[in-house]
């Protein structure tokens, strides 16, 4: 016979009426999102039927009835990252109550964010960039120059693929060795470009012409298409990369847009450009999210000393003990 499921008390009206209170004041005063307002909404519902079991109401709870119920989660499985948007939420939820004077304190000021294992990017070997340029540089035709600016201009620069294909024609200039790029938040960056991706970008504005839609004699974007965008999309572009990607005999799925912005960071880093620079020509904000890619790097180089080094050989290391 099954055991009985454990008693949840339902959610109170009280509660109720603090979050939709809450709710309401997101949604005014920071715009949020539809759907930031329904996962607030039910992340503390359900942290109030927990609590509501222990005997407690949201304007009452506890440090410790939040380190419960995050231990709760864990023992279910739940992944460290969903978690930490639950955490997220009663954070702003309690500062709320602490702020309106609901409450004395904020009990999520105790508790520590659950930590979440960010993988290492993907990246390919500067062999095989070579290898994906070589095949584009190899092409013929129209469509095979537009590829090649592409995937130069991508690599050269690091660029996120939005930015790549909303680059507008005024981007390239006569003379000028850099593009401005216009990132997140509409936030512009410089970003260099090397040779070969320049004579790639002045070979493809020779017959730039022949992507203009039909019946239109100029266009405002560097990579015009017949898409209802009037650009080429990210998402053509991820197929031709892929393409690309097994003539060059690379498997396709280690390769898409995102995979050589992570080659641009990880091999500067391997050259010896320091972290600062690499964080301003990736267009990142917090300069701990291009902290991922000296762990890449750090890989790398470990593994080649593993690989490389002739006394991880065995039959060359045993000749050296037998030496010594």
């Amino acid at each position: 016979m099954n055991a009985p499921a454990p008693h949840r008390a339902p959610l109170s009206d009280a509660d109720a009426r603090l979050i939709e209170t809450f709710l309401e004041m997101i949604a005014v005063e920071r715009a949020a999102a539809k759907n930031t307002l329904k996962n607030y909404g039910r992340d503390l519902a359900r942290f109030s039927v927990f609590v509501g079991a222990r005997r407690e109401e949201l304007i009452t709870a506890g440090a410790a009835d939040i380190a419960a119920w995050l231990a709760d989660m864990e023992r279910a499985g739940l992944a460290a990252s969903t978690a930490a948007l639950k955490v997220s939420a009663l954070r702003q939820f309690y500062q709320f109550l602490y702020a309106e004077g609901l409450r004395g304190d904020n009990p999520t000021v105790s508790i520590d964010r659950p930590r979440i294992k960010r993988p290492l990017p993907k990246v390919l070997t500067f062999d095989e960039v070579r290898r994906l340029l070589g095949v584009v540089r190899s092409g013929e035709g129209a469509k095979s120059l537009r590829l090649r600016a592409m995937i130069e201009i991508l690599y050269a620069a690091g660029l996120r693929v939005f930015e790549l294909v909303t680059l507008p024609a005024a981007a390239i200039r006569k003379d000028q060795q850099y593009i401005i790029v216009r990132g997140k938040g509409g936030k512009e960056r410089v970003a260099p470009l090397t040779k070969t991706a320049l004579r790639a970008v002045k070979d493809y504005l020779d017959i730039r012409d022949r992507f203009l839609p039909k019946d239109e004699k100029s266009s405002l974007w560097l990579f015009p298409s017949r898409s209802k965008t009037g650009h080429i999309t990210a998402s053509r572009f991820a197929q031709m990369l892929k393409d690309t990607a097994a003539a060059a005999d690379i498997k396709p799925s280690r390769v898409s847009p995102h995979v050589l912005r992570h080659a641009f960071a990880s091999h500067l880093l391997e050259g010896g450009a320091d972290l600062r620079s690499v964080q301003q020509l990736l267009g990142h904000a917090d300069i701990t999210t291009t902290q991922i890619y000296t762990h890449v790097a750090q890989e790398r180089l470990r593994g080649l000393v593993f690989t490389k080094h002739p006394l991880s050989k065995p039959s060359l290391a045993k000749k050296q003990d037998l030496d010594d």
